[in-house]
């Protein structure tokens, strides 16, 4: 996942704090190179280039635990997969739930689903939507 220019930076405010703490002084713009380089960037300025014109990262990564819901169903689960799509905010992934859900609404019928596969967007949602105008597929945020 990739390290936004935001998390880049408190990480350059603590590290410049700790290495106060034990006497060794070092300015913003120091300690925001030595964050750079270990991120594996040449310099600060690079990565923030890098940071601010790279698209962002899917909203999950393997074998994270996500909730959510399923077709207007409550779930729990694991990501098994995540495959980036043509868009740059689109990913599809595979979840593995902790219990199957039932994806009928009729009582003398049931479907029950062990893993779902969904095109989510950056925001964890499908942009298919049931009859109701829900999403397919929302991720708890």
């Amino acid at each position: 996942m990739k390290t936004s220019i935001e998390d880049m930076k408190e990480q350059a405010r603590r590290l410049r704090g700790t290495l106060g703490a034990s006497g060794t002084q070092v300015t913003h713009a120091q300690a925001l190179e030595l964050v750079a380089r270990q991120h594996g960037h040449r310099d600060w300025n690079t990565a923030h280039a890098l940071a601010g014109n790279t698209p962002p990262g899917p909203p999950v990564e393997m074998m994270q635990q996500v909730a959510g819901r399923y077709l207007g169903q409550q779930f729990t689960g694991t990501v098994i997969g995540v495959m980036a799509q043509g868009a740059p905010d689109r990913w599809k992934i595979t979840l593995q739930l902790d219990e199957p859900v039932d994806v009928v609404t009729f009582e003398s019928f049931s479907a029950f689903r062990h893993r779902i596969t969904a095109t989510i967007n950056a925001d964890g949602r499908t942009s298919e939507k049931t009859s109701n105008g829900e999403p397919h597929l929302a991720l708890d945020r």
